[in-house]
């Protein structure tokens, strides 16, 4: 089995490759699970419901334009196109794309301490299907 160590993931929102800023990046995915217990049952049972993904990222914070600010202050509370994989390389079946339409819910412009690198961390939640790509 193969394992990956993750220090190339590709990360492009709105149109603008922010890949050589990420400090950090999780995709969640996950469906609602729905109680269809009934009288007579000894043990919960459940069905998968509406499915459900987010992403958080952790950025360098870079002002200048095309980069991290410029490209993610004015997209607060809008929706745009979020394409995630977990390396630069060409979409194949050891690396697949996983791309939806995101809302921004939150952006943090400045964050850190004294002698750090100023970071920008983000919270994007679905707004759209999920959809996963290997060619």
């Amino acid at each position: 089995m193969a394992t990956v160590v993750y220090n190339d993931a590709s990360v492009v929102l709105n149109s603008v490759d922010l890949s050589d800023h990420v400090k950090s990046v999780t995709l969640n995915y996950a469906a609602e699970m729905l109680d269809d217990t009934a009288m007579g049952d000894n043990t919960r049972s459940r069905k998968g419901g509406l499915k459900d993904w987010s992403i958080d990222i952790s950025f360098h914070q870079d002002y200048a334009a095309s980069e991290v600010d410029a490209t993610l202050f004015s997209l607060v509370g809008s929706t745009f196109t979020c394409v995630l994989k977990p390396t630069i390389g060409a979409v194949s079946a050891t690396n697949p794309s996983f791309s939806g339409t995101g809302i921004l819910e939150s952006y943090t412009p400045m964050s850190g301490a004294v002698g750090d690198l100023e970071e920008a961390p983000v919270s994007i939640q679905s707004a759209s299907d999920l959809t996963r790509a290997t060619s």
